[in-house]
């Protein structure tokens, strides 16, 4: 497999090529997108999605444009996310949040445009002169499932309307299933979709996405009561101050890192079916356990 840094300069490239180039009327909101999508992050996300399209064999540019659109919606939702009227955060990535930027007006329009440039990017000329357009089109389609109202939104909504809630453990595995491991199963899916595999195979790269999902949330729980504002570069104990029902204070720290670990050795138990190799796959899971940011 290639280098991931290399993959993820790809990444950073075709981002911000896809964002309009010019001069417009609108450059305050376009603005704002580059402000949020060009920022740093992990892309965990769309790294996922050329190394599942790797896997299979293909040429990763054409898994490339589905990669972006996953960051891009991925982006989109946490500026919705840190609004007042949601988590009302003031930093993410170490910077000040969107909306303390560019105001709350400005902030939740370049999510909404984020979101729809993300399909317009997966349903372009570009896209279909290189990609068969049946795999393509379930590809999108894959995308619009897991981000919508029974997957990442309808997760914001489990999430808002159990604030100041002792929700058990079974609302917050559904949760966390649909806002934080959806999107990565898209990510996954997609990956696989365009590199032509069966279903065996996307299965198999379901399962590993759940896992390093639920993982990924269950270890963000944890640095929010371990880290500090310095490290994540948001601020710590949110959490806490909205009343949320977190893994750490339902199962507490130690419970909370055994689940990790089995979460993990799942993600890679899965990548068997593979006959490629699933090194960096197997590292990757490995290394979002052990983040400490």
């Amino acid at each position: 497999m290639q280098n991931t840094k290399d993959y993820q300069l790809m990444i950073e490239q075709a981002l911000k090529a896809y964002l309009p180039q010019g001069e417009f009327t609108e450059q305050t909101l376009i603005d704002s997108m580059e402000y949020s999508l060009m920022c740093g992050g992990k892309r965990i996300r769309p790294l996922l999605t050329l190394l599942f399209c790797e896997l299979m064999g293909e040429d990763v540019k054409k898994a490339l444009p589905f990669a972006c659109a996953v960051e891009m919606i991925h982006t989109y939702s946490l500026i919705h996310d840190d609004m007042p009227c949601m988590d009302d955060d003031d930093y993410r990535r170490g910077k000040p949040s969107n909306h303390k930027v560019y105001g709350e007006d400005i902030a939740t329009l370049s999510g909404d445009a984020l979101q729809s440039l993300a399909f317009e990017i997966m349903t372009s000329n570009d896209v279909l002169s290189t990609v068969d357009a049946t795999l393509a089109l379930r590809a999108t389609n894959t995308l619009a499932k897991y981000c919508g109202v029974l997957g990442m939104v309808g997760g914001q909504v489990i999430d808002i309307e159990n604030e100041g809630k002792r929700a058990d453990i079974t609302i917050l595995q559904e949760m966390d299933e649909k806002k934080t491991a959806a999107l990565i199963k898209a990510s996954c899916e997609m990956g696989c979709i365009i590199g032509g595999a069966d279903e065996e195979k996307i299965n198999a790269a379901t399962q590993y996405a759940h896992s390093i999902g639920i993982a990924f949330q269950i270890v963000d729980d944890i640095l929010d009561v371990t880290s500090t504002s310095e490290q994540l570069g948001k601020p710590v104990g949110s959490d806490s101050d909205n009343e949320k029902s977190t893994y750490v204070s339902l199962l507490g720290i130690e419970k909370c890192k055994q689940l990790v670990d089995e979460l993990t050795d799942k993600a890679i138990s899965s990548l068997e079916v593979f006959t490629g190799d699933t090194s960096t796959l197997k590292e990757l899971a490995i290394s979002l356990a052990n983040r400490n940011k």
